[in-house]
């Protein structure tokens, strides 16, 4: 069992910048994988990154260079940089924990998640 918060969300000017941290607790298999995934209504959930001990790392195709996953086993947690945000960007983040290798995308492969947090861009 993994429970997962999130914290940072909130509201920028497109241009801007935001740091989603994740603090997680529990079995510490259950967190092999980490992932960030976002979800609004205009589309379906999407992963936006991930990050697998040791620090294999994926993003999804429309990051593009403009995010940056990192994780803390120290302090329990991920997080998630996010410069030059764009309108498109706003969404509900999620973090979430897998006991699967390799840093997958797929929100099929994560077991546990977090409540969410709110990102908004303006234009």
């Amino acid at each position: 069992q993994v429970r997962l918060m999130e914290t940072g969300g909130g509201s920028v000017q497109a241009g801007g910048s935001l740091r989603l941290s994740c603090e997680w607790s529990g079995n510490v298999y259950s967190a092999t994988g980490l992932g960030w995934f976002r979800q609004s209504l205009e589309k379906e959930r999407e992963g936006v990154a991930a990050i697998s001990s040791p620090h294999m790392i994926r993003y999804g195709n429309f990051v593009r260079g403009r995010f940056t996953i990192s994780r803390d086993n120290a302090k329990n947690s991920v997080y998630l940089q996010m410069d030059n945000l764009q309108p498109e960007d706003s969404a509900i983040y999620q973090c979430a924990a897998t006991t699967h290798e390799g840093a997958p995308l797929s929100a099929a492969m994560y077991g546990f998640w977090g409540q969410g947090t709110q990102v908004t861009v303006s234009s």
